[in-house]
């Protein structure tokens, strides 16, 4: 069995849902792993991965809308020491992923023909995020 994995910097430029998928394919691409698995985690706690529609953007923008009435900036929060997003960010963080898990097969990542892999940055100003790619397999 072998392993591979690296480290995607990005960064963010305010709350927004973002496509990931084409550089994660290219990592498992580069790994040379046929069979396996590939774990993808985010290094933040105000950020999430999702796995989501990719064809039509109206769902990412109803995604964002429903997220923001869920969880106003304006909510009696303690925690404000980062600014009024930083709260409201690390709720929506713990409703989604911090870390997602596909299969790897004949060196392709599974994902169904509407899927596609995202950032999903929960805060309203510009952040660097980290995101490990594990992969592991033949």
């Amino acid at each position: 069995m072998k392993q591979f994995y690296k480290k995607l910097h990005l960064s963010s430029d305010g709350s927004k849902i973002e496509n990931i998928t084409h550089r994660i394919k290219d990592i498992v691409f580069k790994s040379e792993i046929k069979n396996g698995i590939v774990n993808v985690s985010i290094l933040n706690t105000t950020a999430s991965l999702i796995i989501q529609e990719n064809a039509d953007p109206d769902v990412l923008r109803d995604l964002l809308t429903f997220y923001r009435k869920l969880v106003p900036m304006n909510g009696d929060y303690v925690h404000s020491s980062e600014g009024v997003d930083d709260m409201p960010a690390h709720i929506k963080s713990t409703l989604t992923n911090s870390n997602l898990t596909l299969s790897v097969l004949e060196g392709v990542v599974q994902l169904g023909i509407w899927q596609g892999i995202y950032l999903f940055e929960h805060r309203e100003i510009n952040k660097n995020r980290t995101i490990l790619v594990h992969i592991f397999g033949n």
